[in-house]
């Protein structure tokens, strides 16, 4: 791993969170993702499962790990089993975790090598009435590949069919969805070097660039700052591509006059940052491009206030809308009529403003979290509205990461990444 070594105190505190919120005598099983083939012997890079990592710091294949908060052994309490390491396997991979190791990166003392797997946990199944399995239920997920962990529970209710069976993610969702400081410390990471990307693209866009040259600008940073790269696929969206909201050919040249909008963020130890500007080609807005620019970010600035302990999801995306019909009747964009005319369930401002304001950010980049629960302190969200416009030719989103405070408004995790239409002039031409 490129990341600096996390405190095992996160993920010693993550496990005793979830392992309050699990039925007597029950015990919970967690799995690290396949390493997906491509063809011959090439393979996908290794990205870890989310909840694993997040309940043990484990960035490694074949991993397991087992949570049994009443075990009548102690030292099965918490359980890792590991791919067994060895001379060869170092020689050829490179070093895989000791047992030793694996306790200074998760606080699990109990660490076996996967060949022990069914015998041991052949007894822990004895000793329990339920087992956690570990589905996905996120509201966008769409998986159509079998995953590493979905055979292993097949494997595991036709091995154990008398077990009672509960679901993690319900637990996942709310935990993973409020940030420990320690989470907050490494995505204000990711956002530093994000921040640290948009500077250096700041200095290197000119008129007949090609978007690749800026994603390969970005990504020298992101990688010369301890990041695996980005953390979703990178949208470099000059001209009218950026009215395709997931434009991600970044493949056309960037002509003067027109705008490019990035949306764009880097990883940091597994945790993500999600930043969207939009920049003039050649270094100074138009008048009409600077006042829809400026437009988006009034929108910003108000819905990021709106985002408040006990705030309710669906109102606060209504008093969003609000905002930006405010702003498209002042662009000219939309007319009194269109308002009084429109159709409640696809507002008038959705023609300029077909997405989503905000979602949860963190270990993904739409991050865990239960939309029809009240907001909380210490959650994190994007704000990222924007107008779009391809009767004119130009998009312009603008986009940063937030906490919840308890009190006040959301702590910006970009605030240092420059947004201002003036600041991103001076920053170019300098």
């Amino acid at each position: 791993m490129k990341y600096f070594p996390i405190s095992s105190d996160l993920f010693t505190k993550n496990r005793k969170n979830f392992a309050a919120q699990m039925k007597p005598k029950s015990l919970a099983i967690f799995n690290s993702n396949d390493i997906y083939p491509i063809s011959a012997d090439s393979t996908l890079p290794f990205a870890q499962h989310r909840d694993i990592f997040y309940l043990s710091g484990v960035d490694q294949e074949e991993s397991i790990l087992v949570i049994f908060p009443d075990c009548p052994k102690a030292k099965h309490r918490e359980i890792l089993f590991l791919k067994e390491t060895n001379d060869h396997i170092a020689v050829w991979e490179g070093e895989k975790l000791t047992k030793e190791k694996a306790f200074e990166t998760s606080g699990i003392k109990t660490v076996y090598w996967l060949k022990d797997l069914e015998k041991v946990l052949f007894e822990l199944m004895t000793q329990a009435d339920t087992v956690y399995v570990n589905t996905n239920e996120h509201y966008r997920a769409n998986v159509e590949t079998e995953t590493r962990e979905a055979r292993f529970v097949k494997w595991l209710k036709e091995k154990y069919p008398a077990h009672s069976v509960a679901k993690s993610n319900p637990i996942l969702q709310r935990l993973r969805s409020v940030k420990d400081p320690i989470e907050l410390e490494l995505m204000q990471k990711a956002c530093d070097i994000t921040e640290k990307g948009f500077r250096r693209v700041l200095n290197f866009v000119k008129p007949d660039v090609w978007e690749y040259n800026i994603e390969a600008e970005f990504m020298h940073e992101f990688l010369n700052n301890r990041s695996k790269g980005f953390a979703y696929t990178p949208i470099i969206a000059s001209g009218k591509n950026a009215n395709v909201l997931h434009y991600i050919e970044n493949n056309q040249q960037c002509k003067a006059g027109d705008l490019i909008l990035m949306d764009v963020g880097a990883e940091y130890a597994n945790y993500s940052s999600d930043m969207s500007r939009t920049i003039p080609v050649s270094g100074r807005f138009t008048k009409r491009q600077k006042d829809v620019y400026n437009a988006v970010n009034r929108v910003k600035n108000e819905a990021t206030k709106l985002l408040v302990p006990g705030a309710d999801w669906t109102d606060y995306h209504v008093e969003v809308g609000k905002l930006m019909t405010s702003e498209l009747l002042g662009l000219g964009l939309l007319d009194k009529a269109d308002v009084q005319n429109e159709n409640p369930d696809w507002p008038a401002y959705k023609k300029y403003f077909m997405h989503g304001t905000s979602h949860h950010i963190g270990l993904d980049t739409h991050d865990y979290g239960l939309l029809h629960e009240p907001m909380q302190a210490n959650m994190v969200f994007t704000v990222e509205p924007g107008i779009y416009i391809p009767a004119e030719g130009f998009g312009v989103r603008l986009e940063d990461d937030v906490v919840i405070q308890e009190s006040g408004e959301p702590f910006n995790l970009m605030r240092n990444i420059p947004i201002e239409a003036e600041e991103i002039e001076d920053l170019m031409n300098e």
